[in-house]
């Protein structure tokens, strides 16, 4: 097999409530097996740069998927569609978690799947991330990147986010990787400080890297809050925490 050679496709996946919710999936060529990532996509949609990120988890060896969240909302430009979302409030939290176990249902039904599967997010994926983590046992690893509204206050509560993601901390019990800019707003500094507090506290499996000069979004080469050394830097730390954990980790 030729180094880099992959299969990408879109496929149907059983979402929440039993819903059919379309999923964008790239694999490695090859018999495996390989283990699986989920990506949960940003408030920009399920957007262009969701897609090249599956391919490149794909090329690392890794069967990806990243499944629409935004589905029942219409079809259009991911500008367009995530407007629409955004003016609704968002989605709910529940029928993200139902979506994302599907997503991994459908990759634990793979044949050439090793047995292991992380989730991924950015943004708001990233808060998603964190409340599959946390509220389900269907992961072996979960990587937040800059995850805004997992420290909220009462007053940000909504029937859609009804609870903040940090009060089910105490239910996490697989290995999180926190990448963050110390820049952010959104999470800003001092979240990012409770957050981790609270895990200390609880004594979970985590490790946070925190960067200066970054603020939100510093992976996204192709808006201005990219940040080059930042970005390497943190790719270098998630694929050596994924190879920890799905890889190298015992079944």
């Amino acid at each position: 097999m030729q180094q880099g050679a992959m299969q990408a496709e879109l496929v149907t996946v059983a979402g929440h409530k039993g819903d059919k919710i379309s999923a964008y999936l790239a694999r490695p060529l090859g018999k495996g097996p390989f283990p699986g990532v989920v990506l949960i996509h940003h408030m920009p949609g399920w957007d262009e740069w969701y897609f090249e990120t599956t391919r490149k988890f794909a090329h690392h060896g890794y069967v990806a998927i990243s499944h629409n969240l935004y589905h029942r909302n219409g079809e259009g430009s991911a500008d367009d569609v995530a407007a629409r979302v955004r003016a609704e409030g968002g989605v709910p939290d529940d029928q993200v978690i139902g979506d994302t176990a599907g997503a991994v249902a459908y990759l634990r039904g793979l044949p050439y799947l090793n047995g292991k599967v992380a989730a991924f997010g950015t943004c708001s994926g990233g808060r998603q991330t964190y409340l599959v983590a946390c509220r389900t046992k269907v992961l072996d690893a979960a990587i937040d990147c800059w995850g805004g509204r997992v420290v909220m206050t009462k007053e940000e509560l909504t029937p859609k986010q009804p609870v903040a993601p940090i009060e089910y901390t105490k239910d996490l019990s697989i290995p999180l990787l926190g990448l963050f800019g110390n820049e952010d707003k959104f999470p800003t500094a001092d979240h990012v400080n409770q957050h981790e507090a609270e895990l200390k506290r609880l004594g979970k499996n985590y490790e946070f890297h925190r960067y200066d000069g970054a603020g939100h979004g510093f992976f996204y080469y192709d808006r201005p809050m990219y940040r080059l050394e930042a970005a390497q830097d943190g790719w270098k730390k998630l694929f050596a925490f994924l190879e920890k954990n799905l890889v190298t980790a015992k079944k």
